[in-house]
């Protein structure tokens, strides 16, 4: 029941990443005046909307490739979700140097924060997972256990 949980999570994060970077990519002013606070954050700059929206696309096949395979998991969830966890670091620190408001944090939380903390989840989950000796084997040559 976890294990279908986990990958339908991570599955889901994909889907949402992916969505993300395309609005990115395909609609850089529509992405920028829909999403609460970026208005606040600095002027439009279509280049680099674009560019984080290509960010997203690797986040999302990151976490929809570790869905279906298992021996890539941890490596692809792990990746992926560093970038996560330095973005919501980025919003605290800020918060801390004083550039945005408190405020921000709460309004940021579920696309920023919520993904990194749903990200580190599911690498600890996977990690456990290969552990537990439940999770296929890598393909990889880079893969210890096939060394």
């Amino acid at each position: 029941m976890l294990k279908q949980i986990c990958i339908s999570l991570a599955a889901i994060m994909g889907l949402a990443a992916v969505a993300n970077g395309s609005f990115m990519l395909l609609s850089p002013d529509g992405w920028y005046f829909a999403v609460p606070g970026v208005t606040t954050t600095g002027p439009f700059n279509q280049h680099f909307i674009r560019d984080i929206g290509i960010i997203f696309l690797f986040l999302g096949a990151a976490f929809l490739i570790g869905a279906f395979r298992p021996g890539y998991r941890i490596v692809l969830w792990s990746a992926a979700t560093l970038w996560l966890a330095c973005h919501a670091l980025f919003h605290f620190w800020e918060v801390a140097a004083g550039i945005c408001g408190p405020s921000a944090l709460a309004r940021d939380f579920p696309a920023v924060t919520l993904p990194a903390l749903i990200g580190a989840a599911l690498v600890l989950w996977a990690l456990g997972d290969r552990r537990a000796g439940r999770a296929t084997p890598s393909t990889s040559p880079f893969h210890p256990a096939e060394r």
